[in-house]
């Protein structure tokens, strides 16, 4: 079996993501490519999170970007700001269903794209949190594919 893979035409593994897709810019989601899903998988799992925030602004040094589940399988495209077009909407860490943009405060931050493979569809409802989304998939993960962006902001905004 392939392996499931995650990309985008908008920025390459561990590439500068485009202002356009940040707070900086029109801060709309970028173009993704699912690649490789399994056969026997019933739904998929989008998360984008930042583990570089600095405790002054979160304490456990996580901010959630966007989290969609249910996402069906043979999805193969996410088109560039189609967040709340595909699957259900999960709560991102700035209290919203939507997806919000790398807007890093302090310094330059990794932003993990991760895509879920899942032999079921998800109980959780809209709006269920980053947390919840993953308790509920934990037994049910056939594959994972991962993409890493970067970005700082300029130093004129």
């Amino acid at each position: 079996m392939e392996e499931m893979k995650l990309t985008s035409p908008a920025f390459s593994h561990m590439g500068e993501i485009p202002e356009k897709y940040t707070c900086d810019g029109e801060n709309i989601s970028p173009e993704l490519h699912i690649a490789n899903v399994p056969k026997e998988a019933k739904s998929l799992v989008l998360i984008m999170e930042d583990p570089d925030v600095p405790g002054f602004v979160r304490e456990d040094g996580m901010w959630d970007h966007w989290v969609v589940f249910n996402i069906p399988p043979d999805t193969t495209v996410i088109k560039e700001g189609a967040d709340n077009l595909i699957g259900v909407q999960g709560l991102n860490t700035g209290n919203t269903t939507e997806y919000g943009g790398p807007c890093p405060p302090d310094k330059q931050h990794r932003y993990f794209f991760m895509v879920y493979a899942l032999s079921e569809m998800l109980d959780e409802q809209y709006g269920a949190t980053k947390e919840a989304v993953r308790m509920a998939m934990k037994h049910h993960i056939l594959q994972k594919a991962e993409l890493i962006g970067l970005y700082q902001r300029p130093l004129t905004k």
